[in-house]
């Protein structure tokens, strides 16, 4: 298996109230050169998160204390940019199983369906409803359900739905990839093969 299965989440979320959000500032391209999923999570927004001797930033939302989950909460067009998987992985590796967003950039978006998380495109008016929440009260538990595709603010239970590939959601349900997709019907394409004419 690829990564987690996923069905249900239920977490508090950490709010990132900032716009236009490229996979630079996610993972710095000094940091692109390991090629295995692995330790992106400690530089994830590095140069948000430390001073340039190593010291976190307090003010950074990652750092402070109050906010906590796997679900992060981004401004409009969140991850916008070059096409670098390594954001993906390094959202994943710290933790991350969800990203809610107005509006994604498309080549992230799909680089995050492709290794487990899921990206959830809600209304302005939704988001704007999230961080409110969360702003009223950090413990706010988020619930995204990706079996009938819908998300809700479980203290005000306002709830919207959202839009996923049958594809991709079928993957994220059994925690497959796309190779693992193929590794799963593989009986069934042996058996298309021994049909065609030789």
């Amino acid at each position: 298996m690829a990564y987690d299965k996923f069905n249900i989440l239920k977490s508090t979320a950490v709010p990132l109230a900032i716009e236009n959000v490229d996979t630079d500032q996610i993972i710095p391209a000094r940091f692109l050169k390991a090629t295995e999923r692995v330790g992106f999570g400690d530089n994830l927004f590095r140069d948000w998160r430390y001073n340039t001797d190593d010291t976190p930033k307090s003010e950074f939302v990652l750092n402070n204390p109050i906010y906590s989950g796997k679900i992060l909460v981004g401004g409009k067009n969140f991850g916008s940019g070059s096409s670098r998987e390594h954001a993906a992985w390094a959202v994943y590796d710290y933790g991350f199983r969800c990203v809610i967003s107005s509006f994604f950039a498309d080549i992230f978006k799909n680089n995050c369906l492709n290794i487990g998380v899921l990206p959830v495109q809600v209304s302005s008016e939704f988001a704007e409803k999230i961080f409110r929440a969360i702003e009223a009260d950090p413990k706010t538990e988020l619930e995204v359900n990706l079996l009938d595709q819908s998300i809700s603010i479980l203290s005000t239970c306002e709830k919207e739905t959202f839009e996923i590939s049958a594809y991709k959601k079928d993957n994220m349900i059994n925690g497959f990839d796309d190779i693992d997709y193929l590794q799963n019907i593989k009986s069934e394409i042996e058996q298309f093969a021994t049909k065609l004419p030789l």
